[in-house]
């Protein structure tokens, strides 16, 4: 099923659960809103059951969830998925020995990090968002698990901003990328 706010697939009933914010944080984005989507119990449990479905086959080790929504989305992905979760987080948010990578931001910069020990090498690992915009964040967490020495088998999201052509970098990286929902237009 496709509409005016994207390709849906069989998903409509969750693209129902997200609020759309105008305007937010600045004008002209359509911010898309998932604690909507959170605040129903039946709604939340589906979105991750087809999450789930949707990368079983991939049978990671590890979820890495990226900070902070994908702390939500990729903990209950792992329980799902009988799997461990791998935190990546902004920098000096952990304790202790930390890899870390620099990237790119559309005015400066930013830094992700994960512990230096959360990750074996050779550890099959999917990485995991809420939403995927123009991927920076995702890139630059493939990069890190890469350093760790982590076969990254994809990228799950629950939302798809294709217009913003951040699942395009990921796929041009060689990645499968999986998502719910597409929002076309944001």
């Amino acid at each position: 099923m496709t509409d005016e706010r994207g390709d849906l697939g069989d998903n409509a009933d969750l693209a129902a659960l997200i609020r759309t914010i105008p305007d937010y944080p600045k004008p002209g984005i359509q911010f898309r809103d998932i604690t909507t989507l959170l605040l129903d119990a039946q709604g939340f449990g589906r979105c991750i059951d087809r999450m789930a479905a949707q990368v079983a086959d991939l049978k990671p080790d590890l979820i890495a969830g990226i900070e902070a929504r994908g702390f939500i989305f990729g903990a209950a992905l792992a329980h799902k998925l009988g799997c461990g979760l791998l935190l990546v987080r902004k920098k000096n948010k952990l304790p202790g020995a930390v890899l870390g990578i620099n990237y790119a931001l559309e005015y400066g910069q930013d830094r992700i990090e994960m512990h230096a020990d959360a990750c074996t090498p050779g550890a099959r690992v999917l990485v995991v968002d809420d939403l995927i915009a123009t991927g920076g964040t995702a890139l630059a967490t493939v990069q890190l698990l890469a350093q760790a020495g982590a076969e990254v088998l994809g990228a799950a999201f629950v939302i798809d901003l294709p217009d913003l052509g951040g699942a395009d970098r990921l796929r041009a990286r060689g990645l499968r990328v999986d998502a719910l929902l597409g929002f076309a237009g944001d």
